[in-house]
């Protein structure tokens, strides 16, 4: 049991309790065992063991690294009373606690790689917003021809391929790509699948053959979506972790900018001599191009220690760090840490079924309710309608074809710059706190949207609807957008972390299908005014969901996030209502009203002095 895990424990009962209390109950929680596997060793064993470590993996050349690693590693706030310590070691880790960035070139170069596979990702989910103006009547499934109930329901089908099979299969082949291949292998393949598939797409005559094509590239977004946040976060050093995560939401942002300006790029494409309609064939094709640039690049990258030390590769998991920090000392002390997290994993996990637990044990099952919401959430907000069919909004709001795509692009530019005030506010103003925020500014958005289409044909309404869409946007962006895969990855324990992940990921997928397959029907059945309301009134129900059951994950401990989720539903849920009003009267209308007692015991918890629903 960790030291950290005393200390809430003495806070919170008496000392006759602590005294009798279960140790053998609290050590047999994997999360607190997993929080640091290092604490509480005796300090000359900690050196034998390090020393062992490095002869017994033929790094015994470094054993005087490994051991000032190990020290490091069980106490790194402790290492300037450290004396096996030089002046030189304690200068490097001074620095690394106050130039957070100050990395080798090696660890931004593996950036970049990553930033741009999320810009692939933004990219192979926009094209299909300007490329559906053009291959609906050509291959007979537009709102012009034949059936129109079946024809949307066609439409919708095609443009949710590729997340229908992220959802069932995409997702859950990462695993084993990620086993056998590795984070680099998984990504290659990935985006290999990518640029082929958009080839594909690209030379397609029928509508199901344009499915077939575009199923298979969940194969490229699925295995991508699971694999590049995990890759950066095992090869990115802690105090960066959360920034680099983030990128991914950032720079999918970016792709989906970017996949409006090859649609307006491609517009006036002419046909050629046996080509119809080339300029969305160039469309759908241009998210290939930089699925390429990953293939040719990703080698070049580092492999995931974590990854080759799962695989017995110590030696080459030392020369991957060493390439990824500024000093030998910082590449033993992670490489050694690692390496006993993947020993008190083994042994948490002998017998246990991960997947099972995400329900059956409670802590774990608030945290799966959590992620479920907010990943849930992120698609029934309503922002991925907009996303794949913002151009056909924009043309039946009176737009002509290319003006709906600049109109889009617009979307797709403010949906990437209002991204960026997420990496101060989230860990600043809280992942709770932004969703509770942003949630109710987008339901008045989506109805503002919605009703404009009753101010008759012209420019106002063609202003309002523009407007109406880029005020979501703004509103999304900070909040809905970057929230669920951080809070995802971080609010479950670690010893299901990877398949709490796994889980979260084919929720969003699932739904990002159902959103995409019902849209077309829903806009021809509902009008555009009852569709924008029908997800203006998900977003209400967004706002109390997350209030009664998400509880804020910003800035704790792996402790006190297990005394987090350690309070009931019930519990928290009762809360919250009691708070909600509260905090109106206190920070909305200024009024004094007394203190309400905080939701958690814990040193630094989060309480209702923080936000609208408190903790």
């Amino acid at each position: 049991m960790s030291l950290k895990a005393d200390s809430v424990i003495s806070d919170t009962l008496s000392k006759e309790e602590v005294k009798h209390f279960d140790r053998a109950a609290v050590a047999s929680n994997p999360n607190a065992r997993l929080a640091n596997p290092l604490e509480g060793i005796p300090q000359d064993q900690l050196l034998a063991d390090a020393a062992a470590f490095a002869r017994s993996h033929d790094l015994g050349h470094l054993t005087e690294e490994f051991k000032k690693g190990a020290l490091v590693a069980q106490d790194p706030s402790a290492f300037e009373t450290l004396p096996f310590l030089t002046e030189e070691d304690k200068l490097v880790l001074r620095r690394e606690a106050t130039h957070r960035w100050a990395h080798p070139m090696q660890l931004y170069y593996l950036v970049i790689l990553c930033s741009m596979a999320a810009a692939v990702q933004g990219m192979d989910e926009a094209v299909i917003n300007g490329a559906n103006l053009f291959f609906a009547d050509q291959f007979g499934i537009g709102q012009t021809t034949g059936d129109t109930g079946r024809n949307q329901w066609l439409l919708g089908l095609v443009n949710s391929a590729p997340y229908l099979c992220c959802a069932f299969i995409g997702c859950w082949v990462s695993a084993p790509l990620n086993q056998r291949f590795g984070r680099r292998g998984t990504i290659f393949f990935s985006a290999f699948v990518s640029f082929a598939t958009c080839i594909w797409q690209g030379v397609t005559n029928t509508w199901w053959h344009l499915f077939i094509a575009r199923f298979f590239l969940g194969f490229g977004i699925g295995p991508k979506s699971a694999t590049v946040p995990v890759y950066a976060a095992e090869c990115a050093p802690p105090a960066i972790r959360g920034a680099l995560v983030m990128m991914w939401q950032m720079w999918t942002a970016f792709g989906i900018m970017f996949g409006y300006v090859m649609d307006v790029s491609f517009y006036h494409v002419p046909n050629k001599p046996g080509i119809t309609g080339l300029n969305w064939r160039l469309m759908l094709a241009s998210a290939g191009v930089p699925a390429l640039f990953i293939m040719l690049q990703v080698y070049l990258c580092p492999e995931s220690p974590r990854w080759l030390l799962s695989k017995g590769r110590y030696d080459k998991a030392y020369d991957s760090l060493l390439r990824l920090r500024n000093s030998p000392l910082q590449a033993a002390r992670d490489l050694y840490y690692i390496h006993v997290q993947l020993e008190a994993e083994a042994e948490s996990f002998a017998g246990r079924n991960r997947f099972l637990e995400l329900f059956t044990v409670p802590r774990n099952r608030r945290a799966t309710l959590a992620a479920f919401i907010v990943m849930f959430m992120q698609q029934f907000c309503g922002v991925n309608v907009i996303a794949y069919y913002s151009s056909s909004i924009f043309s039946q709001s009176g737009f002509n074809d290319l003006q709906s795509l600049i109109a889009s692009w617009g979307f797709g530019m403010l949906n990437w710059v209002f991204a960026f005030p997420a990496v101060w506010t989230i860990d600043t103003f809280g992942r709770r706190n932004l969703l509770l925020t942003t949630f109710p500014l987008m339901a008045i958005f989506l109805l503002m949207t919605g009703f404009s289409f009753y101010i008759p044909e012209g420019n106002a309404r063609l202003a309002v609807v523009a407007l109406g869409i880029y005020l979501f946007t703004m509103a999304y962006s900070p909040g809905e957008g970057p929230v669920p895969f951080t809070y995802s990855a971080e609010a479950f324990p670690l010893y299901v972390r990877d398949v709490g992940m796994g889980f979260a990921t084919a929720v969003l997928w699932f739904f990002n299908f159902v959103i995409a397959i019902t849209f077309p029907r829903l806009l021809g059945a509902f009008t555009p005014q009852g569709a924008f309301g029908w997800y203006a009134a998900w977003n209400v129900f967004g706002f109390f969901v997350i209030l009664l059951f998400v509880p804020e994950t910003k800035a704790l401990s792996l402790e006190e996030l297990d005394q987090v989720f350690s309070v009931s539903t019930r519990r928290h849920a009762s809360y919250q209502v009691k708070a909600l009003p509260h905090n109106i009267k206190k920070y909305i209308f200024r009024m004094k009203v007394e203190e309400m007692a905080p939701l958690y015991e814990h040193e630094g918890a989060v309480g209702p002095r923080h936000y609208v629903g408190a903790a």
